[in-house]
């Protein structure tokens, strides 16, 4: 069919037979037709093909649906633009449930590995990641069925208490990869979150003065080292850590707001810094406040925010103390610490020295930044 007589719509009064026979084959109305090349009298096709047929090579015909229709009829025209291939394929990530592994999966690397051979495609595999979503269970810890009557309805959590604050609470309830059942009270605290973050943005502060330089690096340092720990999340999807970093961040912004960093550029950048991260998780809240802002349409449309390494290292480490291997402190250090003080510092520990009583220390392993090994006899 031309492009300019899509769609084809099928006949509402088809008549379902119990032979499992395509009702389109019987509809004389749909059945005969008109050839749109040579005019003449024509029968549609009335069979369609299984859905995995679509499904094994749909990245490649979304790139550019319409590339065909000026392109010239022969055996070797392209079914997508090769431009758009060369720049979109393979597909970076696939998301889907497990359910797609026996079926689905090996049918779109059929599909690829044919294309391949006939020489449309350079490449071997479709998608260059793979990731398994979890199940949402019902608060009952099953799986949602009607039968069961543990179904959660996602229109009437929209309905009230809207999009962003649903979509927060699936990214934050569980492990991405894992899902749990559903808790209720959980979805009540994104709510009261949101709440809290449109409250943090658009009500005014009575904070007066000028900031000090702690309270401003002290900001600047906040700000940064969430951008830094949420693009890290965003890369391993981990969002419900993202959610919680989101949390953490709305919180030191409260605090920062009863003092004189209180509209200065610092606030400023971590107010946008706040809303650029939120975008992904809640977008209708972080456009809505992006406007507010004084921002210019869209958000969606912003450069991700980078963080500055210095701004963003950790001050502190954790290191970890053993002695024959077997853990007896965690001692928190600046992160520049040398190797003697470290070594010093670990030896120095009440529990260390109540588990070194009466032995003695024949090595100290220091690994930086990480561990304080110490041999004992």
């Amino acid at each position: 069919m031309p492009y300019e007589d899509l769609p084809v719509l099928l006949p509402e009064d088809a008549e379902f037979r119990p032979t499992g026979e395509s009702p389109l084959r019987y509809h004389e109305g749909f059945l005969h037709t008109t050839c749109p090349k040579c005019g003449g009298p024509a029968t549609r096709e009335t069979d369609t093909m299984d859905t995995f047929v679509c499904s094994s090579w749909y990245q490649y015909a979304y790139l550019s649906p319409y590339y065909k229709e000026d392109q010239p009829a022969h055996p070797d025209s392209m079914p997508f633009d090769p431009a758009q291939g060369a720049y979109w394929l393979p597909v970076d990530v696939y998301t889907g449930g497990i359910e797609h592994a026996t079926m689905h999966l090996i049918y779109t690397r059929f599909f690829t590995k044919a294309m391949r051979d006939m020489g449309i495609v350079d490449f071997d595999e479709p998608m260059l990641m793979l990731r398994n979503q979890g199940i949402i269970l019902g608060e009952d810890g099953e799986k949602m069925s009607k039968s069961r009557g543990n179904v959660i309805s996602p229109d009437d959590l929209v309905e009230r208490y809207g999009a962003d604050t649903l979509r927060g609470y699936l990214m934050f309830g569980w492990r991405w990869e894992q899902g749990g059942p559903w808790d209720p009270n959980g979805i009540e605290g994104v709510a009261r979150w949101l709440q809290r973050v449109w409250t943090l943005v658009v009500a005014p502060s009575e904070a007066e003065g000028e900031p000090s330089e702690a309270q401003t690096a002290g900001l600047l340092r906040a700000t940064h080292k969430t951008i830094r720990r949420v693009t890290d999340d965003m890369e391993g999807f981990a969002f419900n850590t993202i959610i919680a970093g989101l949390m953490e961040f709305s919180n030191v912004l409260q605090r920062a707001k009863q003092t004189a960093v209180y509209g200065s550029p610092a606030w400023d950048e971590a107010i946008e810094a706040l809303l650029l991260l939120l975008a992904p998780c809640c977008p209708h809240i972080a456009e809505e406040l992006w406007a507010h802002t004084g921002h210019e349409y869209s958000i969606h449309q912003q450069d991700w925010p980078v963080y500055d390494e210095d701004l963003a290292a950790d001050e502190v480490i954790t290191l970890v103390v053993q002695i024959n291997g077997k853990l007896r402190a965690r001692i928190e250090m600046p992160v520049d610490i040398d190797e003697q003080t470290a070594k010093e510092t670990a030896l120095a520990d009440e529990n260390v020295q109540r588990h070194l009583a009466g032995r003695q220390v024949r090595k100290v392993i220091y690994v930086p930044g990480r561990l304080v090994n110490i041999v004992a006899g």
